[in-house]
């Protein structure tokens, strides 16, 4: 069956002129409306208006002007259906065998930053939505349109057939479904947040556009892709701009992700270096280069292969420094011309562009799969100061106990539980990440910083149940605690604490990371 009649109505015009004309001289008949209408007839294409059509004019500026049986009757007609057809013929009705049709810039509306909710109500589109389910319920019969992408491939079917192929038109068909289901998805979620607030509402539906592929998932025999939030914010890797490298794989996207999460914790010169999703050297100085030197010494094998977050410009001597060792991927707001050169002469390093800064701008929810479901929550980004802290032990921890105890409570609520860090001098010394019990972290933490624990503090992500891993810090030289409280057995740790002077210090606020 020729496609003989097409609507065309789209907001976004790119592409649409010589797609239209091209179907006017396969003998197309084509319909338009509003701007579209204008524009056709500007460059000389035959159209009809959608007002000769339906016999009434678009009103209400324009919110009706589709919504009529001469439109969606000519769509959802089954041509093979006599019934179908003798009702088209008893009301005049034609029928309409492709659609072209593209949305209200709703996404567009609402990322502009003076976009008023009067404006974004009216983007929502009514009638092109209506128009692209008419159609692609119909696929059988209709081809629709909803992607300029898809324009070629169409016109290469007509031009060969004088009809698209039905795996074609049922390949667009789940197209438009998938792109008014997006469509209705961001409209829900905004209205959402501005009139009822509800956080957790009845039905919970997210959406996001494809990125990329990835080359595999979290394995070689695993498939993957990154898909992106539609409004995607400037501090997160959506918004990231690669200087120099290969593609991001999976473990690379997760990692990186990582480490800005910990880096938004900062407000002043910051490095973060993570592996395999734990920080394994975090360091703040006066300057970039100190704070990257101290996160480097925390651990220097562990950094080899890892990815180095900072929220400082890259300057050459902070790149010389990265330049001597391995390391996948380097995050941070700006580099100068001299480190990008350095960074630039190794193959293997991809470097990101990305507003730190905007890290942790706003609340977010966290969504978990599940074998059936899936798992929201807000994403943790509860501070403390030493206002809200706690000491529990006969001794006050010293002005600069108080400052590292503080820094490793930042660093350990980003370590998968069970969760130890130990820190000394603006620096992390020792990270304990992931074990069954908590002083098996400890035992980690300690062994990892070695002399280096004599004098550092200890941060825990949750309470101790027993007083083992105080007896542990003890025996490490540690001198000062920082944890939640709140378990039955709290007093055995403050004893244990006070049997060798240590301070402690509970936050009333535990930080579990599974």
């Amino acid at each position: 069956m020729a496609i003989k009649r097409a609507l065309i109505s789209v907001s976004d015009k790119t592409g649409i002129v010589p797609f239209a004309r091209e179907l006017a001289e396969l003998g197309v008949e084509l319909i338009s409306t509003g701007g579209t209408y204008s524009l056709l007839k500007e460059n000389g294409i035959p159209v009809t208006g959608i007002s000769e059509v339906t016999g009434f004019p678009e009103i209400m500026d324009g919110r009706v002007k589709t919504l009529h049986p001469s439109v969606h009757g000519g769509l959802l007609a089954v041509r093979d259906n006599a019934g179908h057809r003798k009702q088209m013929e008893e009301n005049g009705i034609g029928f309409i065998d492709l659609v072209a049709v593209n949305l209200y810039p709703f996404a567009a509306t609402i990322a502009r930053p003076d976009a008023s909710y009067e404006d974004a109500v009216e983007n929502i589109d009514i009638g092109g939505p209506t128009m692209l389910r008419s159609a692609a319920k119909n696929h059988h019969d209709v081809t629709v349109l909803v992607d300029a992408a898809d324009y070629p491939q169409v016109l290469e079917e007509l031009h060969a057939t004088g009809d698209t192929e039905l795996a074609t038109r049922k390949r667009l068909a789940a197209k438009v479904f998938r792109h008014t289901a997006h469509y209705d998805a961001l409209i829900a979620d905004y209205l959402t947040k501005k009139t009822t607030g509800e956080a957790f509402p009845e039905t919970f539906t997210v959406t996001y556009v494809k990125a990329q592929d990835l080359r595999y998932g979290e394995n070689p025999h695993q498939q993957a892709a990154f898909y992106k939030q539609a409004l995607a914010g400037a501090g997160t890797l959506a918004a990231a701009e690669q200087l120099h490298g290969k593609e991001l794989s999976y473990n690379n996207i997760n990692d990186a992700n990582a480490a800005l999460q910990l880096l938004a914790e900062f407000a002043e010169p910051a490095a973060v270096a993570v592996k395999h999703m734990n920080p394994c050297g975090v360091g703040i100085g006066r300057d970039i280069d100190e704070a990257y030197l101290k996160a480097y010494e925390a651990d220097p094998v562990s950094i080899f292969g890892g990815i180095v977050a900072v929220n400082r410009p890259v300057d050459k001597v902070t790149a010389d420094r990265m330049h001597s060792i391995f390391l996948e991927i380097v995050i941070a707001p700006d580099y100068t011309d001299e480190a990008l050169a350095i960074l630039k002469a190794k193959k293997n390093i991809r470097l990101l562009k990305l507003d730190v800064a905007e890290a942790a701008a706003g609340p977010e929810l966290a969504v978990t799969s599940i074998r059936g479901g899936a798992l929201v929550q807000e994403t943790d980004k509860h501070r403390i100061t030493a206002d809200d802290l706690k000491v529990v032990t006969d001794r006050q921890p010293t002005e600069e106990e108080l400052k590292q105890l503080l820094f490793a409570w930042k660093v350990v609520k980003h370590v998968k539980s069970n969760a130890i860090v130990l820190a000394a001098g603006d620096r992390t010394v020792g990270v304990g990440a992931g074990q069954m019990n908590r002083v098996g972290s400890a035992k980690i933490a300690a062994e990892q910083a070695g002399d280096k624990a004599k004098g550092a503090v200890m941060a825990s992500d949750a309470f101790f149940p027993m007083s083992d891993t105080l007896e542990l810090a003890a025996a490490a030289g540690i001198t000062a605690v920082i944890h939640p409280g709140g378990s039955i057995r709290d007093e055995d740790s403050i004893k244990v604490a006070n049997e060798h002077g240590i301070a402690m210090v509970t936050t009333g606020i535990r930080h579990f990371k599974h």
